[in-house]
């Protein structure tokens, strides 16, 4: 019962009490503390985006009709053919099947080029004179005014870049900021629903081999269908409907890959488009350079090479990395603390001090401001500076919940008593 009544009388830990209990906990990695809406798998070596639902569904929509392909009709090709062509036309398809489905984890399970967030925003004094200047939102700045834009010099041509309100960064030339991952993403094309993830500088050339490879496969398919049903047709001497009864699948899968090369195909071609002039979709769409001049075209065979040959750049995030803290926060936010209200006990710690040292410490602190309000306080006068903090017998509450707390009840009682008796005989 005494015990829970100390529970229950005991003051609720602060912010940086909390901090200090935390201390010993194992620390946590970059991914487990991503502001991002990605899904992370593998302790933080794959990165998918809030979507990778999807991801099963698209798998099943390839691997499904092939293996129909490989168990039916292939079988059926080697009846016909007298295993002549039946068991290399399985072979195939399966070998490029598994492919296609290393392209799509390689486009959907990796960093896209996400430009990693700053923790403040940048110096107005750092940003340059080229710049459109604006009041920053929300006066949470005071007078500190940030430039909505600024301007970039790219291959000659002047760029506007914009401010990243979110990842408090000016976005690079060409990156944008997906509402979906809530990531800027360098190279921003898109965010694509059937890989669930956005595609951008580090895995757009294998979100377009996956893509125009995909196309490859199902014009396969449909190919060998057809071979299949003209085969059933001489050797039975029957017209396509009625082949179509005798071999069902192949009908179903040429219907099937006849539609699926009208999506997979036009995007190819799209994309083909977009490597070509080198832009992305979300210029194409948004900027129109048809209209005007695009900077980042460098010639036909400049913009392959750049997309489909150049050397994929690292990741700018280390997604397993332990979280360094960062102590000049926890010292900011004692004195800040301090300053509003100095009775109030604050007790952010730097790495590698003693817990119990601190605490003498703040106690100490604490004794000498309760002393002085307390004299203050006989003498029914009160300085202005105390206006709007606590008074005494609230901060002395507190400071008998903050001794129970550090397991000192007893050296705060035999002070308050030494305290009490000089009070009393002055």
């Amino acid at each position: 019962m005494e015990m829970e009544g100390r529970m229950q009388g005991k003051a609720p830990l602060s912010d940086s009490n909390r901090r200090i209990m935390d201390a010993d906990a194992p620390p946590r990695r970059v991914y487990q503390a991503w502001k991002g809406s990605n899904i992370f798998f593998l302790g933080g070596r794959l990165i998918f985006g809030p979507d990778v639902r999807s991801l099963i569904l698209t798998v099943c929509l390839i691997v499904i009709p092939v293996i129909l392909f490989a168990a039916v009709v292939s079988e059926q090709l080697a009846h016909e053919y007298h295993n002549q062509i039946g068991g290399w036309v399985a072979s195939v398809a399966i070998i490029f099947t598994a492919y296609i489905i290393v392209l799509l984890l390689l486009t959907s399970g990796r960093d896209p080029g996400i430009v990693p967030r700053n923790a403040h925003p940048p110096e107005p004094e750092d940003i340059g004179e080229s710049s459109n200047l604006s009041e920053w939102p929300g006066g949470q700045h005071g007078s500190t005014s940030l430039p909505l834009t600024k301007d970039v010099l790219v291959n000659g041509v002047l760029v506007k870049v914009k401010y990243c309100h979110t990842c408090m960064l000016y976005r690079p030339p060409r990156c944008s900021h997906c509402s979906i991952c809530n990531n800027c993403v360098e190279r921003f094309d898109h965010h694509c629903p059937w890989v669930g993830q956005c595609i951008g500088k580090r895995n757009y050339r294998f979100f377009f081999m996956f893509v125009s490879s995909t196309t490859i496969l199902c014009i396969y398919v449909f190919t060998f269908c057809w071979v299949d049903l003209t085969k059933i047709m001489d050797t039975h001497k029957c017209k396509f409907g009625r082949a179509i009864m005798k071999s069902p699948i192949s009908g179903i899968l040429i219907l099937y890959t006849f539609v699926a090369v009208w999506f997979v195909g036009g995007l190819t071609s799209f994309h083909l488009y977009l490597i070509g002039t080198n832009q992305t979709t979300y210029e194409n769409f948004r900027y129109r350079y048809d209209r005007k001049t695009n900077p980042h075209n460098r010639g036909l065979v400049q913009n392959f090479s750049e997309i489909l040959f150049s050397r994929i750049p690292s990741s700018k995030n280390n997604f397993i990395a332990k979280i360094k803290e960062d102590s000049a926060a926890f010292t900011s936010s004692l004195g800040i603390g301090r300053a509003l209200s100095p009775p109030k006990m604050s007790v952010d710690l730097e790495m590698g001090m003693k817990r119990q040292t601190v605490a003498m410490e703040e106690l100490e602190d604490l004794h000498s401001q309760i002393g002085s309000a307390m004299g203050l306080e006989r003498c029914g006068t009160e300085p202005p500076h105390f206006v709007g903090r606590k008074g005494c017998s609230e901060i002395a509450t507190d400071i008998e919940a903050f001794a129970e707390e550090f397991g000192m009840e007893h050296m705060y009682t035999e002070r308050k008593k030494i305290e009490q008796h000089t009070m009393d005989n002055p």
